[in-house]
């Protein structure tokens, strides 16, 4: 009988098969349920598969030295895998070269050991003097030079830094897992009994079902896609909330209501992610710079529909979890000179901080995901 995966095992599978393209937050889950880890060990395999994906460039750095000749993709796995637990786990060296070793199959064993053991000779002798601030923090060149032209470096390096750390994990009282940032965004919406609310964008659910809970209103949680929107059902299901939020599938830029059909339109849009790559640690290495003008065009065409079903007098919010200009400040420009006649509401305050007539809020503020949020009221 084959004998089951340790910690190590099953996040170096995890690490192939996100190399491969899947992504770390449904390949990681979906190993976790399969094998038969006790609560420690699915905590370090976590660990180890998404704290290797964040500092995979690093990692790459601090090997990189040491290799001769190619690395195929589970040898190039395994030295990451190992270079985290000797620069970043409190891991004894011995223990994370040897235990990774065991679980490399065939002849690339060797090299793996090789370059781990000089990797931990190299730790011992001290932090390494990195060559670059995006390889010592580990993202792409481009992300790392955006965030600081948009926020200051100051503040942009220490948001790259908190998104280095694992997430805190927050859960609502009806046990829904949240983010604080996300469910700062609900509240914000206000609603009211009685209303009428649309989550345009609404996929997996988190701030409709929060909007919906306790409050004697309808929120209508719309996604383009069905898969997507069936995952917002199956959390609208779970909670119990079948009677007051009504799950469809539709595409937000062309939505099928009747103008004025809604008190508050919450546009959470898609966006470039950069506000949680804490929760998503291998999207740094997949977003393009492309993605962010591209993305700012989809929002405004979003906006644009949302516009149309709101009452007079009702209240459009548009929140991304991204720190980009280009999806937040300049959004904001465009709605200020598109369409004058809306008023904004007074931004949020601590630990918002004001951007333009939104707020954004950064990782650092609170430990929580980067959001930008923008409320602005029709006119009666």
């Amino acid at each position: 009988m084959k004998a089951p995966p340790t910690a190590r095992r099953l996040a170096l599978d995890c690490l192939l098969e996100i190399d491969a393209g899947g992504r770390a937050n449904v390949v990681v889950p979906g190993a976790l349920g399969r094998s038969k880890l006790d609560s420690r060990d699915r905590a370090l395999a976590t660990e180890l598969v998404y704290g290797t994906c964040r500092m995979r460039r690093a990692c790459d750095w601090l090997v990189d030295r040491h290799v001769r000749g190619h690395t195929d993709p589970e040898v190039r796995a395994a030295l990451r895998l190992g270079a985290y637990q000797l620069a970043w786990m409190r891991v004894p060296p011995h223990a994370a070269v040897s235990a990774t070793v065991d679980e490399v199959r065939g002849p690339g064993r060797t090299m793996v050991n090789a370059v781990l053991r000089r990797v931990a000779a190299d730790q011992a002798r001290g932090r390494p003097r990195w060559p670059d601030p995006p390889t010592e923090l580990s993202y792409p060149d481009w992300i790392v030079a955006r965030l600081a032209a948009d926020l200051g470096p100051g503040p942009a390096r220490a948001a790259l830094e908190v998104m280095n750390k694992p997430g805190v994990v927050t859960t609502r009282d009806d046990g829904y897992v949240q983010d604080k940032a996300s469910q700062f965004v609900a509240d914000l919406v206000g609603v009211a009994p009685g209303e009428r609310i649309l989550d345009l964008c609404a996929a997996p659910g988190g701030k409709a079902t929060a909007m919906a809970y306790g409050e004697p209103a309808l929120v209508v949680a719309s996604d383009v896609g069905a898969e997507r929107a069936g995952v917002v059902a199956a959390n609208v299901e779970r909670l119990g909330l079948g009677a007051t939020v009504s799950t469809v599938v539709a595409d937000g830029t062309a939505p099928p209501w009747r103008p004025a059909s809604f008190d508050r339109v919450l546009v959470d849009a898609p966006c470039s992610g950069l506000g949680v790559l804490r929760r998503r640690p291998d999207a740094r290495w997949r977003v393009q710079p492309g993605d962010v003008g591209r993305l700012a065009g989809l929002q405004r065409r979003l906006l644009a529909a949302a516009l149309d079903l709101l009452r007079p007098g009702g209240l459009l919010v548009y929140s991304v979890c991204t720190l980009t200009v280009a999806e937040t400040g300049a959004i904001d420009r465009w709605m200020a000179s598109e369409h004058r006649d809306l008023a904004p509401l007074a931004p949020p305050g601590d630990p918002w901080i004001p951007a333009g007539r939104g707020a954004l809020l950064l990782p650092q503020a609170a430990e929580t995901d980067g959001m930008f949020l923008l409320r602005l009221r029709m006119p009666a």
